[in-house]
């Protein structure tokens, strides 16, 4: 039988105790409330589905989060040069939209009533993002935080935004001429072999700029990145990479483009602008630079993923036609 007992004018408290279960305790304002939750706890103890809420009502969502930046985070995920890591701001829009919550009190709806809000102001690319570290939060939780979580991963009952479509942004002969001379025409010297070293290699942009002398083997034309979006690899380089590595200035950092990513954000989006260019960002350059090694018809997905540094293949498949005009040339008899 439970145990119901007044502690105050308005708190009644309710406590279970039943073989084979951990005590269950709970306060409520009216002795209805704690006799009903009392009868409840009871039902679910004797049908043998209870589970423990206590441990997700006491903990907030917002508690969870800060737990997971100072306890999970900075040991899984690699440290970026200028601390602009997309997992802390994930957990910022996270934390500020539902950290008020308990761990209890998220359900499907909630979660579902955030993406929607959210994806009146980002993109879907954005918030699909943001819903897996919530999941990954939540599942933080239970492993590492033996929290029990009464509803499961309500993340994973939800319909998740769709991937947007693939950006397929290429310059033309004139547009590249214009942006060269523009870039070239830039205070900043780094800005055209940045442009240059980007179409040429298909880094990423923080792969670029983290790029350092120490890791690059001049003669076997090898670059070695270390900080990257996926994990650790070597890029080939071509003889025009080469070539402007060897020009370029050193610097003190020792690192080949020392640039912070905001200068070279504005830098270029000031190139474009003068060359009159729209509609282009610097992750277009990545795109330009596997569209031409897809295009030369010689090399295999495969070759092509140990370039990109593309973890699946399935993220290359927009690039296999370009293969594939190339090889229809080929069994033509046509040349190439």
């Amino acid at each position: 039988m439970p145990t119901i007992r007044k502690r105050g004018d308005y708190q009644w408290e309710a406590q279970v105790r039943r073989k084979g279960f951990p005590p269950q305790s709970k306060t409520f304002n009216t002795r209805a409330d704690a006799e009903l939750w009392s009868a409840t706890i009871e039902s679910e103890m004797g049908r043998g589905v209870f589970i423990d809420r206590s441990d997700a009502e006491r903990s907030t969502i917002g508690e969870i989060i800060e737990r997971f930046t100072k306890e999970f985070a900075p040991f899984h995920y690699k440290a970026r040069l200028d601390g602009k890591e997309a997992w802390r701001f994930q957990c910022q829009h996270l934390n500020s939209a539902l950290g008020k919550y308990s761990l209890a009190a998220l359900d499907q709806k909630l979660i579902a009533q955030y993406r929607d809000n959210r994806l009146e102001t980002v993109g879907s690319s954005t918030v699909r993002k943001e819903l897996f570290m919530l999941s990954k939060i939540l599942k933080f939780a239970e492993t590492e935080c033996a929290i029990t979580l009464p509803r499961g991963n309500p993340v994973d009952k939800i319909r998740k935004p769709t991937e947007g479509k693939a950006r397929d942004r290429r310059l033309s002969n004139d547009e590249w001429e214009r942006l060269e001379a523009e870039c070239k025409k830039s205070r900043n010297i780094y800005l055209w072999p940045a442009v240059q070293l980007a179409v040429e290699t298909g880094m990423r942009q923080n792969e670029l700029l983290t790029l350092t002398r120490k890791n690059i083997d001049m003669k076997r034309r090898i670059a070695y990145l270390w900080d990257t979006k996926t994990e650790a690899r070597a890029v080939p380089l071509s003889p025009t990479a080469v070539a402007i590595l060897e020009n370029l200035p050193i610097s003190i950092s020792g690192v080949a483009i020392p640039l912070e990513r905001m200068t070279l954000y504005h830098v270029f989006e000031a190139a474009c602008k003068r060359a009159k260019i729209e509609n282009f960002t610097w992750h277009d350059l990545r795109h330009e630079s596997l569209s031409r090694l897809a295009e030369r018809g010689d090399m295999t997905v495969l070759e092509l993923a140990a370039v990109s540094g593309h973890k699946t293949l399935q993220m290359l498949k927009r690039y296999t036609h370009l293969q594939a005009e190339k090889l229809a040339e080929k069994l033509a008899n046509k040349p190439i």
